[in-house]
C-alpha cells in the first residue's frame, strides 16, 4: 500500500507512518524533496520508501533519481533515455515501472497497449534502468468499470512477461486507488495508491 500523500504536510504524513505507513507516494520532484528534508530535520523515521507516481517531466530526471526509490510514470523513450543517462552518470540504477494507457485517452500520459511490446524491447538494451512493472490509471467513471481495465494490465504483464527481455521484471502491477482497490487487488495489483481512504479529501489545489 502506497500513502498518497500529495498537499498534506508533514505532520499528517507522520500520521500515517506511526500507524505502519512506509511507503510514500508523491506527484512532483520538490514537493517529495521539501517533505524528506523536513523528516530529516525531526529525526523522524529513516525507513521509508518513496514512489514518484505523477507524471514526471523530463528535465526533473536526475532529481528523481535522487529523491525516489521507484517511478511508477516511466511513459515513453525519450524519458526512459533520460533516466537511463541520469542514472548512469549518478552511478545508480533507475528502478520504473511503464504507465500504460489503457483507454487510449489522448489527455493523459502512458504508453498505449499496443506500443509496449516494442518499448520494452527497446528498454531493455540500456545499462541503467530496469522495468519493474506496469502501472494504470483506469478511464474515470463507475469504480465497477475499472475491473475490465485491471484485468486488461494483468493479461498484458502474463503476455509480456513471457518474452523474457533483459532489464524486464514485470512482477509488479501498481493499479487501484481509494474508489477501486479492493478491485485492483481481485485483479491482481501488487501496489494500491492510497490518498483519500488514508487522509481524507483534498483541499481545492
Amino acid at each position: 500500500m502506497i500513502a498518497a500523500a500529495k498537499t498534506f504536510g508533514v505532520d499528517r504524513l507522520l500520521e500515517a507512518v506511526a500507524v505502519g505507513a512506509r511507503d510514500l507516494g508523491e506527484n512532483y520532484v520538490q514537493e517529495a524533496r521539501r517533505k524528506q528534508d523536513e523528516i530529516r530535520s525531526l529525526g523522524a523515521v529513516e525507513d521509508l520508501r518513496w514512489h514518484m507516481i505523477g507524471r514526471l517531466q523530463r528535465n526533473k530526471a536526475k532529481q528523481a533519481l535522487e529523491v525516489f526509490d521507484l517511478i511508477h510514470s516511466l511513459e515513453g523513450d525519450a524519458l526512459a533515455r533520460d533516466l537511463d543517462r541520469a542514472a548512469a552518470a549518478g552511478g545508480r540504477i533507475a528502478r520504473c515501472l511503464i504507465e500504460v494507457n489503457l483507454g487510449g485517452e489522448g489527455s493523459k500520459g502512458g504508453t498505449f497497449s499496443d506500443q509496449l511490446g516494442d518499448l520494452l524491447g527497446r528498454i531493455s538494451s540500456y545499462g541503467h534502468l530496469i522495468v519493474e512493472g506496469l502501472m494504470a490509471i483506469p478511464p474515470p467513471g463507475d469504480p465497477r468499470s475499472s475491473r475490465t481495465h485491471f484485468a486488461q494490465l494483468r493479461e498484458l504483464r502474463q503476455r509480456l512477461d513471457g518474452l523474457r527481455l533483459p532489464n524486464v521484471q514485470l512482477k509488479e502491477l501498481s493499479m487501484g486507488m481509494s474508489s477501486d482497490f479492493e478491485t485492483a487487488i481481485e485483479e491482481g495489483a501488487t501496489m494500491v495508491r492510497i490518498g483519500t481512504a488514508i487522509f481524507g479529501p483534498r483541499s481545492q489545489e
